[in-house]
């Protein structure tokens, strides 16, 4: 066996890992649980789940993190192109796959693999809800214009509703009513999360999710939402969207209702601050190109106490 010493080395969470070298199954998930202690971006319902879970959490959300960031900035790739991240993503989803048949693994991406089969094998995962969200990676990774609202509901089917299931998979849930709310709340989620970001998505790459179905319902242009300030034509589109997202929202609210204590109020706070997103929106006249709408501290400790006293 090669020296270990001699191979690349990364520090993350403050320890330091070998790269491309032999992992065991602890050692795969011990990488997972640094990296999802370590990134800027907290993987939903990670911090109250039960101890026995947080490592089965921490290998779903190492995969998706690495995902997420190979898409997005072309993370560990020798070259960031297009096509390349695509490869990339192709060899997730390959990996993914060997992975849930217990079949060899690729030596550089190991330590993702090995704890992510584990637990897909373990809580009995489908692994197309991990293709899914590799799926809807590549599609960020070219698609920039939305022509209708089921194009964007098919994004978030992908993007955001297999966040929700694995959570629920993984905590014993597999019924079918409790998906369908749990793809409400993610799907609200995820729109919500779109019309906050309208001047923050075209400004990082000309993105936007507004479908252009509703631009010309409402008589708008594209270059309008690089404007200063929304014209009215654009808040009316922006305020029949936020009241679509809404109605979404409204329709997963008995999930956790549904769902133990310590994940029902993970969940509750989830739904609210979603609740609390479209209200910032609304508050600044569905004006979402000046300025992004922001949830603070304060107002997530109000959020926190809603949750935990059962207010709206």
């Amino acid at each position: 066996m090669p020296d270990p010493y001699r191979w690349p080395s990364a520090a993350i969470g403050g320890r330091t890992f070998f790269l491309f070298s032999p992992v065991t199954l602890d050692e795969s998930y011990d990488r997972s649980v640094a990296l999802a202690r370590s990134h800027y971006e907290n993987f939903p319902v990670a911090r109250l789940i039960p101890k026995h879970l947080r490592r089965h959490v921490a290998a779903v959300y190492a995969f998706a993190r690495t995902a997420d960031d190979i898409a997005d900035e072309g993370y560990g790739l020798a070259e960031n192109t297009v096509e390349s991240r695509l490869a990339a993503l192709r060899r997730m989803d390959e990996q993914v796959l060997a992975a849930h048949a217990g079949r060899p693994l690729n030596p550089d991406t190991e330590w993702i693999f090995l704890a992510l089969g584990d637990t897909l094998r373990r809580f009995d995962i489908p692994p197309q809800l991990c293709l899914d969200l590799t799926s809807a990676f590549a599609q960020d990774v070219t698609k920039r214009r939305y022509e209708t609202f089921a194009e964007v509901l098919d994004y978030c089917r992908r993007s955001a509703n297999p966040v929700g299931r694995l959570v629920l998979l993984l905590h014993g849930f597999k019924d079918d009513e409790r998906f369908r709310l749990s793809d409400a709340i993610c799907t609200g989620l995820q729109l919500a999360n779109f019309w906050q970001d309208v001047s923050v998505d075209r400004k990082k790459d000309g993105r936007t999710y507004l479908p252009l179905e509703d631009l010309k319902k409402f008589g708008c242009e594209l270059a309008d939402l690089d404007r200063a300030e929304a014209t009215p034509a654009v808040r009316e589109c922006i305020r029949f969207n936020v009241e679509r997202a809404q109605g979404i929202f409204d329709s997963g609210k008995a999930l956790p209702g549904m769902l133990p204590f310590p994940l029902s109020l993970e969940i509750r706070v989830t739904w609210l601050g979603g609740i609390a997103i479209l209200e910032k929106i609304r508050r600044q006249g569905y004006d979402s190109v000046r300025a992004r709408p922001k949830i603070g501290k304060a107002d997530k400790v109000k959020l926190l106490l809603a949750a935990i006293f059962g207010r709206s």
